[in-house]
């Protein structure tokens, strides 16, 4: 079953790779309205999900990115996929062309990874977004979701099967997408027919997946960010709403701040009590170094009491998900960046201050995927950064890095254009001939 599923899939892509940019766009478009067309069906599956969830005392975090009917989240969701389809086609660009003799021209090009496998937790979302970046991308796709949002998954799936089958030129196995644990296992064996992994999740999920396969797994673990606020920093005009915005806008995202380092120098000021101030009056707990802990100005103790806790040194290894913060102080910028490089999850990272001299010691320094300087952890997500959506954020040092968006679902490979040149004619292989070598201009070239 699994062994047929990723032969399909691997034939699909083989077929889907070759349409062209108009195809793969047109069929986003289709799917787009498809969703809309039973937007009522998939929020009332979505209902169900979150009742059951609720029923099953599930954390808060989770319900939060379950949820498809708040704040828009559907209406993004859609429109979401149409700025895939506009972006532009990421196939078949040239990045390389060198001629090596005359009528003998070597190109690198662009091309899909292949087939990937998306295993995701809780956000429905994530099948929209990913079948748009496979489309458009060129690749072929198993999605499968979490227990969490089956219903609303069956739902959609629905609708893009349909449609893909239906209405458009995609191979109606380019996407699949499957319900069950069981599955997944036989599927984390099939490295012949599957190129990459991409798990959307938990820790344990991650970890899960890495230790019971091997296929290339891209994405990342956790989410453990980290601001660093310097002895030079803005307080009022940008520290407390870079923090606030952070840690508070949406906690349950993997971009939320979850560690806060304070320069000791602060310590004592009105700057260090107004940052503590503008974190508990947005109902953050502060988990506070043993230190900070029993110097707390007075005035915040007594007033805010239950929202400053003692901070273990697991506080400073975790992703809290919830309005909670790990808060210790520094003595300078490299032991803010020593510190981040010891406790880190290799996310993004932030610095805060107007000394630029600081602030190019940890942007250099700081070995994440995303560093920052004055401005909040949560721009590091797919659509802020332009790419339409994102298929997850990758902590790996190979292949793709960040938020991964059309960019990283291609690879490249290489074709050689000649007329009729054998290698024993040239230096090397037995011939007298030299190589020219010569580089060719690649802006604006690519394949037809």
């Amino acid at each position: 079953m699994a062994e047929q599923l990723a032969r399909d899939s691997q034939y699909a892509a083989t077929v889907l790779k070759t349409l062209s940019n108009i195809q793969r766009s047109d069929a986003l478009s289709k799917i787009r309205s498809g969703l809309i067309k039973a937007k009522d069906e998939i929020i009332c599956a979505n209902r169900l999900d979150l009742e059951l969830a609720n029923q099953s005392h599930i954390s808060s975090s989770l319900i939060k990115r379950l949820d498809l009917s708040k704040n828009g989240k559907f209406d993004s969701m859609c429109d979401g996929i149409m700025d895939v389809a506009r972006l532009e086609d990421p196939l078949n660009k040239i990045t390389l062309a060198t001629e090596l003799d005359e009528g003998l021209n070597l190109y690198r090009v662009t091309c899909p990874v292949g087939v990937l496998l998306i295993i995701f937790e809780s956000r429905p979302e994530v099948i929209a977004n990913i079948t748009a970046l496979a489309i458009k991308s060129g690749n072929a796709a198993i999605l499968k979701g979490g227990k969490e949002s089956l219903n609303t998954f069956k739902a959609m799936a629905k609708v893009i099967n349909h449609v893909l089958e239906i209405e458009t030129d995609v191979p109606k196995n380019a996407i699949q997408l499957i319900a069950t644990r069981g599955e997944v296992s036989d599927l984390l064996n099939q490295d012949t027919y599957i190129d990459l992994v991409i798990p959307r999740g938990s820790n344990q999920l991650v970890r899960s997946i890495k230790d019971n396969t091997k296929i290339p797994v891209l994405g990342h673990a956790n989410g453990i960010c980290s601001i660093y606020i310097d002895e030079f920093a803005d307080i009022e005009g940008k520290a407390k709403r870079i923090i606030v915005d952070a840690k508070t806008n949406y906690p349950a995202g993997c971009n939320a701040v979850e560690t806060l380092l304070i320069n000791e120098k602060l310590l004592g000021t009105e700057a260090y009590k107004s940052i503590l101030e503008s974190l508990v009056s947005n109902e953050v707990t502060c988990h506070m170094a043993p230190e900070l802990l029993r110097d707390l100005p007075s005035s915040l103790k007594d007033k805010y009491s239950k929202l400053f806790v003692e901070a273990t040194e697991r506080d400073f290894h975790h992703e809290f998900l919830s309005l909670d913060i790990a808060i210790k102080t520094v003595s300078d910028v490299k032991q803010a960046v020593e510190h981040i490089n010891r406790h880190s999850s290799k996310h993004t990272d932030a610095i805060i201050t107007e000394n630029e001299e600081n602030a190019n010691i940890f942007l250099n320094g700081v070995d994440s995927s995303g560093v920052y300087w004055n401005c909040s952890t949560r721009f590091a997500d797919g659509f802020r950064y332009g790419f339409g959506t994102e298929v997850g954020i990758s902590t790996n040092k190979i292949h793709a890095r960040g938020p991964v968006g059309l960019e990283g679902l291609v690879c490249y490979y290489y074709q050689l254009r000649g007329n009729g040149q054998i290698v024993g004619d040239y230096l090397g292989g037995g011939g007298k001939k030299a190589f020219i070598h010569k580089h060719l201009d690649t802006r604006g070239m690519r394949l037809k």
